[in-house]
């Protein structure tokens, strides 16, 4: 599909996924048709109708849209009239009680209920909140069954949404090591500093600060040719990171490079 003209996004043909069609009615003499469709997420249904009259060959365009379900929640789930909202609004500016208005406003949890959760400690959740990867030492507790590459919600231990992220490890892997990567962050739900700052604070964090200041680390906190091997051994992420040593090759045509540059040299002794 391309986007319209009048459009806020690039227009460029894009592929989108239809999962499913339901014709529900049609009207011979109006020549209207009714139907149902289940798609990907950002799918132009105008488009759609289009390209399902040229497949017909009788042409044909959209005359009126409307969404039935956007995730779990469909146009049936928790409807209110605006006379609710107005009431529950009025009843907890006079009794400051929030019974009915939380009856009225679901929170933003229920979208997420269909996903496989991660609860995390309260220590990293604002460090998830800025964009930072979930490692096992701040994981509690997870789902069976997550797969590497799942969409997985990211939790508090009382249970409020901070992100949802793109699971790097199973089930079982997680429960075998003890350290690496769990997830990456996909999109960010909390504000940040809901929760206070904790990062920078424990044994492994104090310790790399340690070996800056000594010089035995880089400023970045990467090991050079000064880190101690028992460092590098207790951090194997940090192993991981070491500097090679340049290949041999590279200084043979090095060498051959800087020999034209001494031949000139040379010449130009022997003019003179």
């Amino acid at each position: 599909q391309r986007p319209p003209l009048i459009s806020a996004v690039k227009r460029q043909l894009r592929i989108r996924t239809i999962y499913e069609n339901k014709l529900l009615e049609y009207d011979e003499k109006r020549r209207l048709v009714v139907f149902w469709v289940k798609c990907e997420a950002g799918t132009y249904i105008r488009t759609l109708c289009i390209h399902l009259g040229l497949l017909l060959g009788v042409g044909g365009h959209m005359q009126e849209l409307r969404r039935v379900k956007s995730g779990i929640l469909g146009e049936a789930d928790n409807m209110v009239t605006m006379h609710d909202l107005l009431d529950a609004m009025h009843y907890w500016d006079t009794f400051k009680d929030d019974t009915y208005l939380r009856r009225v406003v679901m929170p933003l949890e229920v979208l997420l209920t269909s996903y496989k959760k991660l609860v995390v400690k309260d220590s990293c959740v604002n460090a998830v909140c800025y964009g930072a990867r979930l490692m096992i030492p701040g994981l509690l507790r997870y789902d069976h069954g997550i797969e590497v590459g799942d969409e997985c919600v990211v939790m508090t231990t009382k249970g409020e949404a901070v992100a949802v992220a793109i699971a790097q490890m199973t089930t079982a892997v997680m429960a075998t090591v003890d350290h690496g990567t769990v997830a990456k962050v996909k999109r960010v739900v909390m504000e940040r500093d809901t929760y206070p700052r904790r990062w920078g604070l424990g044994p492994v964090a104090q310790k790399k600060k340690k070996l800056v200041a000594e010089g035995l680390l880089d400023k970045h906190g990467k090991p050079n040719e000064k880190t101690p091997a028992e460092y590098l051994r207790a951090v194997p992420d940090a192993a991981a990171a070491t500097p090679a040593s340049p290949a041999p090759q590279d200084t043979a045509m090095a060498d051959v490079k800087s020999e034209p540059k001494s031949e000139k040299k040379e010449k130009k002794e022997k003019k003179e």
